[in-house]
């Protein structure tokens, strides 16, 4: 699981189209429209990767995308497994502040944090 900020831009002037022996002719002057999240799911093995931009990169957005992991892609799972950042949303706790507590403790039940650094310690 991965997560970024990104700009959203747009071109301050449109492209030209090409025309036959002319290289491509693009202003690189942009203008910002903006930012937003991307929420990245992804099972190399199973060739399964999960897209999802977001507004903000708040506890409750994680937490939202923790339920529609469990509940939507993995809904049989008993547990599964995130190799994530240790970010200070990536906790239970986004969980109890967002969902009511029998519901966060259920998904809580689902799922194993695994920071890249547990990971090389072994």
């Amino acid at each position: 699981m991965d997560e970024q900020s990104i700009q959203l831009l747009d071109h301050s002037r449109p492209p030209q189209t090409m025309k036959p022996g002319q290289v491509p002719r693009e202003d690189y002057e942009y203008v910002r429209k903006g930012s937003c999240s991307l929420f990245l799911f992804t099972e190399p093995l199973a060739g399964w990767r999960h897209v999802q931009a977001s507004e903000r990169r708040t506890k409750s957005d994680w937490a939202l995308q923790i339920q529609e992991l469990l509940e939507v892609h993995y809904p049989e799972a008993k547990r599964v497994r995130l190799v994530m950042e240790n970010l200070n949303t990536h906790t239970i706790s986004s969980l109890y502040e967002t969902f009511a507590p029998e519901h966060a403790l259920a998904l809580a039940k689902r799922w194993k944090s695994i920071t890249p650094l547990s990971m090389a310690a072994g």
